[in-house]
């Protein structure tokens, strides 16, 4: 089995809380990740936004554009809204090859309001997951039609956050809209990361490997304490620093047959946790999982010739 891993550039820029950003350029961002083994960085604020100039920063950097998000709305706002707004990006991913855009529901979410604590997140009632999942699923098939499939990120502080929710999501909707599955969110929301790879592993088509400090989750109040709040303590790091054990999750994986990207993405304070150094703990503990579970990890970065 084969894998390729990447990284996010948010443990070096952090859209919601600039005051976790270390002040690199794309460039150095790129270069730190790639030295530390990284074949792959999903799409970040300092990215140009079209392939013109994409296209030379990446072959520079022997580094391919490995996802992106994209802020969906589809929650509250209908359908034409989103695909005027997508429309741009899935042309510029097709340009540079991208697998995949990572969908993320905003709508009516609280993940980047730090007034709003985590217990009041967004719930949906059974009809209005319904309404919902099925939504986003056509919104995916017609992603998909213009060339560029999406991964549906379920996340703390949204409408889809437990276990329970992404489960429900996953029931109601369809094979258009494939999903990414988020160790760290999962586990902070307390669900089952194994349980949830069994049940949903047939649409699974990228992973985000984002590690939990558990004492830290435990210790939120999160009838005071926001999503924001969290990040800012330190919820988050990379595989081999925290309390996950992604020896058993990325098994599971390869257990299932999963073949893709796996990419690190953990927001954390730039200066508490140096970037490079957290790639290079990340890469090391992924290359040693991943071996022991039978993977061949891809090292090839931008394409030769």
């Amino acid at each position: 089995m084969k894998a390729k891993l990447g990284m996010s550039p948010i443990a070096w820029w952090n859209d919601d809380l600039p005051e976790l950003s270390d002040d690199v350029s794309l460039e150095e961002c790129l270069r730190q990740s790639r030295s530390a083994g990284f074949t792959g960085m999903e799409q970040g604020r300092r990215f140009p936004s079209n392939p013109e100039e994409m296209l030379p920063i990446l072959r520079a950097a022997d580094v391919t554009l490995c996802g992106g998000w994209f802020s969906g709305t589809l929650v509250n706002e209908e359908l034409s809204a989103n695909k005027d707004r997508i429309a741009p990006m899935i042309e510029l991913f097709k340009a540079v090859n991208a697998p995949c855009i990572v969908y993320g529901e905003v709508g009516r979410s609280i993940q980047g309001d730090r007034s709003k604590p985590l217990a009041t997140k967004p719930r949906l009632g059974d009809d209005e997951m319904k309404v919902y999942a099925r939504r986003v699923t056509e919104f995916g098939e017609w992603c998909a039609e213009q060339g560029m499939p999406l991964s549906y990120h379920h996340h703390m502080a949204a409408v889809v956050e437990t276990e329970p929710e992404l489960d429900a999501f996953m029931r109601n909707s369809g094979e258009g809209i494939p999903l990414l599955l988020d160790a760290g969110h999962l586990a902070f929301a307390g669900g089952d990361v194994l349980r949830a790879i069994d049940n949903h592993h047939a649409r699974i088509n990228h992973v985000h490997v984002k590690d939990i400090r558990q004492s830290v989750v435990d210790g939120l109040d999160r009838s005071r304490q926001s999503f924001l709040d969290a990040v800012a303590l330190g919820a988050f790091t990379v595989p081999g620093d925290g309390s996950l054990d992604f020896g058993a999750i990325v098994q599971r994986f390869a257990d299932h047959g999963y073949e893709g990207w796996f990419v690190v993405e953990a927001e954390q304070d730039p200066r508490k946790a140096p970037p490079q150094k957290m790639a290079e703990i990340g890469h090391a503990e992924l290359m040693r999982v991943m071996t022991a579970a039978g993977y061949t990890v891809e090292t090839e970065g931008f394409p030769k010739g």
